[in-house]
């Protein structure tokens, strides 16, 4: 239970970066479209760096190291972002803040599943995370100095949050794996690895396409919904928002062990997807408070048992060994690149259509998914029959 500590701290962190990111880059002066482009430049960096440190992770077995760097790689980043207003530099600071930023969650998702086994209840250390986002969610909207209102201000928090968060990575053993049963750190080569243990199998494949449209559609909330609500709507709500989406998902955490497994990770997959569809129908068609709140408390489902039936559904596809890649490859391959993909392609939507119309669209991708769960479940049947 000591993963809680990290968990804890990595999401005050996460908590001023996933929703002021975008406010961060349009208060530099940037147009939507980009915002978009900037943003998309940022997931794009994101999906290399998992993979690297994923792969140095699984090969000595030794994580620490790289969640310390990660987080290095935010704290240098933060401040000059916001001093700069070139397209370029903007980018560059993205990147290295998008290398760090990205690549310590696989790590810490890897140490967390290998420590606690397949048995082990993952959304219950995972709701220490959601519980520390609510707390400096609802900090931030009523602090009374450095306001998260400016790119300035925003950078700072970032940076602080950073530091708290390094810190708590200290509690994780230097060197920490279980890989053919050692101690030592020594990796296993590609070719030692049986079969059956691959992880391009065909429904890992299959099962990361539902994962990357799901995401993709996501990537209009998670990228352009602070920005909604302060440009479209006129309402300087964003701390509470994302705190009362946060709060929605809590329970869902706990829930998640026993509903994954009464269902099965890919079911419960397919229930937050349609749940995304819906979400984003509300937000398009009514964009009014209450709309938007009740969006917001469906991401109980759109985040709060997608998120922990992902991770189950990646371990089971994935040997302990080569943890970390398989982490990197959800939240690279499954999370960056569909919001790479989504970033751009929503900020010219943004652009020339408007709000409405980013969600609108954006809620295609998961029925899209959901066709491929029912394509994943005949195949099943016909296989069992």
């Amino acid at each position: 239970m000591y993963m809680v500590v990290p968990f804890f701290c990595i999401y005050i962190q996460y908590a001023t970066i996933s929703p002021y990111l975008p406010i961060v880059v349009r208060g530099l002066g940037y147009s939507p479209a980009t915002v978009g482009m900037l943003l998309g430049v940022f997931e794009g960096a994101g999906i290399a760096g998992p993979f690297i440190f994923g792969y140095f992770a699984d090969t000595w077995g030794r994580y620490k190291p790289g969640l310390i760097i990660t987080h290095g790689l935010v704290l240098i980043s933060a401040i000059p972002l916001a001093l700069f207003t070139n397209p370029l530099i903007s980018a560059l600071f993205l990147i290295v803040m998008a290398m760090g930023f990205r690549s310590s969650m696989p790590l810490l998702e890897a140490v967390t599943t290998i420590s606690i086994g397949n048995n082990g209840n993952y959304g219950k250390i995972r709701a220490a995370g959601s519980i520390s986002f609510i707390l400096m969610m609802l900090f931030l909207q009523g602090v009374p100095v450095w306001r998260p209102d400016g790119s300035f201000n925003i950078a700072v928090w970032i940076s602080i949050t950073t530091v708290l968060s390094m810190i708590a990575m200290g509690v994780i053993p230097a060197t920490y794996t279980n890989i053919s049963g050692r101690g030592s750190g020594a990796g296993t080569r590609t070719q030692d690895i049986p079969e059956s243990q691959r992880l391009w199998t065909p429904l890992l494949i299959l099962g990361i396409t539902m994962i990357s449209l799901n995401r993709l559609a996501m990537a209009s909330i998670n990228s352009f919904f602070s920005l909604f609500l302060v440009e479209s709507m006129h309402w300087n709500a964003v701390g509470f928002m994302w705190a009362l989406a946060t709060t929605a998902e809590v329970p869902f955490m706990f829930l998640s062990k026993a509903l994954i497994g009464r269902f099965g990770a890919l079911r419960i997959l397919a229930v937050s997807t349609a749940a995304v569809t819906l979400r984003l129908s509300i937000y398009a068609l009514f964009p009014l408070k209450a709309g938007v709140i009740t969006g917001q408390v469906l991401h109980s489902l759109c985040f709060g048992l997608f998120h922990p039936a992902a991770i189950a559904f990646i371990s089971s596809c994935v040997p302990p060994e080569r943890r970390a890649w398989g982490m990197s490859i959800y939240l690279a391959i499954g999370t960056g690149l569909p919001t790479f993909v989504g970033n751009i392609l929503g900020g010219f939507i943004v652009e020339h259509l408007g709000y409405q119309a980013l969600f609108g669209v954006f809620a295609v991708f998961p029925v899209i998914a959901i066709g491929i769960y029912m394509f994943i479940s005949l195949h099943r049947k016909r296989t069992a029959g």
